[in-house]
This record gives structure tokens, sequence and C-alpha cells, in this order.
């Protein structure tokens, strides 16, 4: 049964200044049926939650944007709704998961009574009928505790219960039509899992249908059923998922495939970044909107718009050469060779330029009103590792493994238990003044989020200059120029402020700070986690280049397995405040000793896992669900 049907959506936002129409949507036609679930894919930019947004009318009124074509939801026309039919549509018939479950969420209202409001503004029941649906719905989203939860604030939970009681929140009114606009962005693989299998679970148990939206093409491969590629606000591509991911027929989409770090690829190789940026929507280009970018484009490609071919099936691409795709180039690897037993006794012989030794951190429990210390939660136990100058130590583990605490104790963040830590033979914990000058000028730190970790109320110029002034180096206009082109920015930058960039290019901006001071070590927390598989690659490839021009040394915390491989020369596997595995980055993929390790990498989405972790999983159905991505 056909659940939803989408024909030629258009979506133009029109600015009140005299600037051309923005054409966010342009011709979209999708079809979900109940059960099924749809991923879209695609950078950001294309399209993607302005669709989304138009199936839950939350896109602005007229005359400011302006919709067009048709939205089937079963028999209910989406088209001209009003605002106390909306009102019947959102939640009941369609609902949806934000990314970010923190803002999504009330901090002021427990999360008991959100979901007894949600219920109870959308059917008639009294408060304690509508918490036992709260409870089923919390307990059909798998958070543990159900009961417990409805009693607690948002700042309570973890990262994976925030997300299962937004999910919750969404399914509280048993919707027909679920929209998870990124889900799993930032989540660690354990829970990336659950959570992705408990959606598939969700579709299956109510025959809901879901839209998926998401830039992680493993997650598609696993769980979509259809996905669709969009770019400039365009499907390129759509079809089956085990069709279009194995014999993609738009450069688009084989680009996006080449961009994305894999578990099987060699180690620390190359990856095929996308060069150049989608095209302003307010200015298109006259033919495929791709061709600009496109390494195979031909001369009618600038300036005929292909029109969406039928490749096999269900499977359409929008290309003029759909039929007899061109190969793309192969990009060439950065180093695939795996480490030799000399490398590793050289390693060992060079003196490290980071030193964890039985390094220990807990943190105080305080009870009562006199909030007196009654224990401790142990975040580090007794870690030992080390970095050498020009290598990548990439740590890996769970949310609450102890990965973000080991690297606050070498930033001074948190001061050691016991043990020691020590950088190019400084004892952390106690410098000399001369000491920890050098020590804040060389250890640097790129964030997670550029959104939060730059400040808005100051220009580029500003952001760059500032640790340089205080560090008493050379922060004239030719050096900060020397920057940005490092990081692949051009020179209309400086004068910007944040809000004028997208993350990508947000993220460039932090990594150039950090490299205003000449550090010789950077700690990664998560920099490539929330960006495009198209960023994520010009990021990991300018890391690359950056540490074999400068010869630094990177600390490299991410959830992402295939983003370690393409980084990391060794790995260490973390699990609470533990290190359980640690060695050269091809023998842990290659032959994990540790259980744990070995769970971890069998739950890496779009795998090909190493042995003895199977390649095929089962969704709740007992269906078996194995995709092989093409090489």
């Amino acid at each position: 049964m056909t659940l939803l049907s989408i024909e030629r959506l258009g979506v133009t936002f029109h600015s009140t200044a005299d600037e051309p129409p923005v054409r966010a949507v342009d011709d979209v036609s999708l079809r979900l049926e109940a059960g099924e679930t749809l991923a879209i894919v695609g950078e950001s930019g294309s399209g993607k939650t302005v669709t989304a947004l138009s199936l839950l009318g939350l896109n602005p009124p007229a005359p400011l944007c302006e919709t067009t074509g048709t939205i089937l939801l079963g028999d209910t026309d989406l088209g001209g709704l009003d605002r106390r039919s909306w009102r019947e549509v959102r939640g009941n018939k369609v609902a949806m998961v934000f990314q970010d479950p923190g803002t999504a969420l009330n901090p002021l209202l427990t999360i008991g009574t959100q979901l007894v409001d949600a219920v109870r503004a959308h059917a008639r029941m009294s408060r304690e009928q509508a918490r036992q649906r709260a409870i089923e719905a919390l307990s059909q989203a798998r958070m543990p505790e159900p009961e417990k939860r409805l009693r607690q604030y948002v700042h309570e939970l973890s990262g994976g219960m925030r997300q299962r009681a937004a999910i919750a929140l969404a399914i509280a009114a048993r919707p027909e039509l679920l929209i998870a606009d990124e889900p799993t962005t930032a989540l660690d693989a354990a829970v990336q899992a659950e959570i992705m299998s408990m959606l598939r679970s969700l579709c299956d148990d109510l025959g809901m249908g879901l839209i998926l939206i998401t830039h992680d093409l493993g997650v598609v491969a696993e769980q979509a059923d259809k996905v669709a590629v969009m770019y400039a606000g365009r499907i390129v591509e759509s079809g089956p998922t085990a069709q279009v991911l194995a014999d993609p027929r738009m450069p688009y989409t084989t680009a996006l495939l080449a961009a994305t770090p894999r578990l099987d690829a060699p180690a620390r190789t190359r990856l095929a970044s996308i060069e150049g940026r989608p095209p302003q929507l307010s200015q298109r280009p006259p033919g495929c909107s791709f061709a600009p970018r496109c390494p195979v484009r031909t001369e009618s490609c600038e300036s005929v718009v292909p029109p969406l071919l039928t490749i096999r099936g269900s499977h359409e691409a929008a290309c003029l050469f759909a039929e007899a795709p061109r190969e793309l180039p192969t990009p060439v690897a950065r180093t695939a060779q795996p480490a030799s037993e000399a490398d590793e006794v050289e390693e060992e012989s060079t003196a490290p330029l980071v030193e964890f030794v039985s390094a220990d951190l807990r943190y105080p429990v305080r009870t009562g009103a006199l909030r007196r210390i009654t224990g401790h939660v142990h975040a580090v136990r007794e870690v030992s590792l080390r970095v050498e100058p020009g290598r990548t130590l990439a740590l890996v583990g769970e949310s609450g493994s102890g990965k973000t605490s080991l690297t606050k104790m070498l930033l001074r963040l948190e001061t050691p238990s016991g043990g020691s830590v020590r950088y190019d033979g400084i004892d952390v914990r106690r410098p000399g003044s001369a000491e920890l000058r050098r020590l804040q000028r060389e250890v640097q730190v790129v964030f997670q989020n550029p959104y939060a970790s730059l400040d808005p109320r100051m220009t580029v110029r500003d952001i760059l200059a500032e640790p340089m002034r205080v560090h008493q180096l050379d922060a004239s206009e030719p050096e900060l120029l020397r920057l940005l082109r490092d990081v692949g920015l051009d020179a209309f930058a400086l004068d910007r402020f944040p809000s004028a960039f997208s993350g990508g290019q947000r993220q460039r901006i932090a990594i150039a700070r950090a490299l205003s001071l000449r550090p010789r070590m950077i700690v990664c927390d998560e920099a490539v986690s929330a960006l495009d598989v198209s960023v994520q690659a010009q990021i990991l490839n300018l890391l690359a280049d950056l540490q074999a021009e400068h010869g630094m040394a990177y600390l490299f915390i991410t959830h992402d397995l295939a983003v370690v491989r393409s980084v990391a020369h060794r790995i260490a596997v973390m699990r609470q405040g533990e290190v359980v595995e640690e060695g050269p980055a091809d023998q842990i993929y290659e032959a994990p000793a540790h259980p744990y390790t070995r769970a971890l990498l069998s739950m890496a989405p779009g795998r090909i896992a190493p042995a003895p972790a199977s390649t095929e999983s089962a969704d709740a159905t007992g269906k078996e669900r194995s995709i092989t991505w093409p090489r």
C-alpha cells in the first residue's frame, strides 16, 4: 500500500531584499510504501531537510515561501491545509525526529510531562492513560527503565538516551510516517547500531514508513530499502538501495561513495574528495548542476539539463551518460603500505612527543545538603600510551569510555589523580612558567562542533590573530592569508563572520586557528563526525597533508571506525576507562584480539567486517540484510 506519494514538488524561497528567489527543491517526485525505509542523502544545502519540512507544513508561509506540486499521505492531500488541519496531521500522521535531541526536548520539563502532553494533544484520554502510552512509547524506543525516565530531565540522560526520548516523543501518537533527520550523528557505533535497529523494528512492528535523512552511506546500506540522492534541490539518482550502491549511474553518487571512508580500504588511503562546492540555488548553471564539479563532464553537460532516465526497474539516474557511465579517476593512495616490523621498532626507539604513564582520573561523587564526597567515578584507569612525532594515535570506544577525559589531562583541563602525563619531557601536572607557555602554544585542539567553538561576534581575522598576539607571534595579514591557504580558503574569508560559512568551512577555520601557533600536537575531538562525506574527505585529506608537511602529531578521537582506518598509524581501544587493546592500525583491523574490539568492528555500519565477525545481520523480522559496497 502506498503511504506517501510526492509528485513534482517545488519549494521556492523569496527574499525581502532585491535578491533572486532560491529554488531549494526542484521537481522532486518520491514514493514510499507502508513499512518501507527511504533514505535521502546528499550534501548540506541539497534540499533534503526542506523536502522533509514540506511534509510537515513547517516551511515559511507565503509569500516568503512558495510550494508547488502534490503531496499525498494515504488519501490526505497535504497541499493547502489550514493551520487547524496541519495540527491534526503533525504527530498523528507525520512525526519528525530532529538531529539534536538536546534542543528538540524541553530542558525545563521532565520527559514524562513532555510525552504525556504530546499524547493528550492528539488523543482524548486521561492523564493516567496518557502516562501508560508514554511508558509504552519509551519501551518501544528501547529506553531502559522507562518508568524511571518519566521523572528525569533531559540533562540527566546520555546522548543515546536523549535520542531514544526524542524518538519516543515522535511515535507516542503512533504516526503513519516518521522522518528521522540525522538521528545517529555523533553517536558511537554501539548506540548507533541500537538506534537504527530500533527504528527498523518500529517500521516492521507498527507498519510505519520511515524517511531517513543522513550523510552516512554505511547506515543507508544496512537500513534503507530505497535511496534517493539529492543535489542542488533535485533528485539525481534513486532506486533500490542495493542496486544504486552497487551500480551507481550518476557521477555524483559515485563520488559520494568514493569519498566515504571504508573499513576494507587500505590503511591511510587518500580519500576521493569532491572538488568545488554545490551551486548557489539562486544562480543554477544552465545545464547539469553537477557539471562544474564533475570530472567526466562534456560540453553537452554544461548546456543540457539531464532528465531522470530509467536504468532497470525503479532505478533512475539524471545523467546524459547514465546508460553507459564513465569511470571516475581513482584517488591516489597516500600510503597504503602496511607497517613493517622495522617501522614498529623505529617507533619504539623514537622519543615520544606525548606519553601517558599509568594515568588515572577519578571524579568525586557528592551527596547530601553539605555536598560531601561519598565516592568516586573512575573515568580513566591506569592508562599508558605514547604518541610519536608525525604520527596519529586514534582513540576509539563507546561514549563514556574515557577518551575525552584522557585528553583533558593532556590539555590541563583535568588534573590526573595518579600516574603521569608528559609532553616532550614536560610534566603536564607541574610545568614551570616557561614550560606552561610552551605547552599552551604547541598543543592545540579542534573541537567537534565548529558552530560552538568559533566566537560568532569575531571576524575570521580576529579569530586567527587573537592566539597569535597572545603568544607574541607574527599576526600580519600575509601570515593570516598563508593560514587560510593552508586550509583551502580564500582571502575574502578574513573579514567575514562565522555565520557566513558552511559547517565544513567553519571546521577549516577552526583548524587554521589551531595551526596559527605552529603546534606540534593537535587533539582532534570528533572533528569530522557531523560533516558530509564530501567535506569530511576534504578535511581528512587536509589533516594528512599538513601532517606530511609540518610533521605534526595527532590524537584523534572518533566513534567512526572507517575514519580511523583512513588516518591512524596506531589505535587504542578504550572501555570503561581502560585501554583493552592497542597496536598498529593494520593489525587491529585485520586481527583484532579483544572481544570488545571485534564487537565494535561488527557494529560499524556499511562494513566488510574482519573475521570472525559476520557480514550478515538480521533485522527485527529475522530477515538477513547484507550489502557489500562496490570496490
